[in-house]
């Protein structure tokens, strides 16, 4: 059983301008994100189910045709096969993601 402390989580750099901490289960993967300002993703799908809430800061996010600026407290689902992606703006961005192990296989 894990507990993380958001306050004082330690993440490592995942890709350029992202930092992250996963926990993996047997069918889940949970996993906290810290954004750069000024990143972007221009689109992907992938054959799973998505969810998250925003922690800290703001980001828009785009699922299919819709998009919306999310700010802390405000969580999104992006069901399997949709197209999506995201951007950051002036600060950073805290993300609690969540989706199906397979993701890191």
């Amino acid at each position: 059983m894990v507990f993380w402390n958001l306050a004082t989580l330690e993440l490592e750099e995942f890709r350029p301008g992202i930092m992250s901490r996963a926990e993996i289960g047997d069918d889940l993967i949970m996993v906290c994100m810290e954004i750069a300002p000024g990143k972007e993703d221009s689109g992907h799908k992938h054959v799973f189910d998505q969810c998250g809430i925003i922690l800290e800061g703001q980001m828009e996010l785009f699922i299919g045709k819709e998009r919306k600026i999310l700010k802390p407290g405000q969580a999104f689902f992006i069901p399997s096969g949709e197209h999506h992606g995201w951007k950051t703006f002036d600060s950073p961005v805290k993300v609690m993601d969540i989706s199906p192990k397979q993701t890191c296989e």
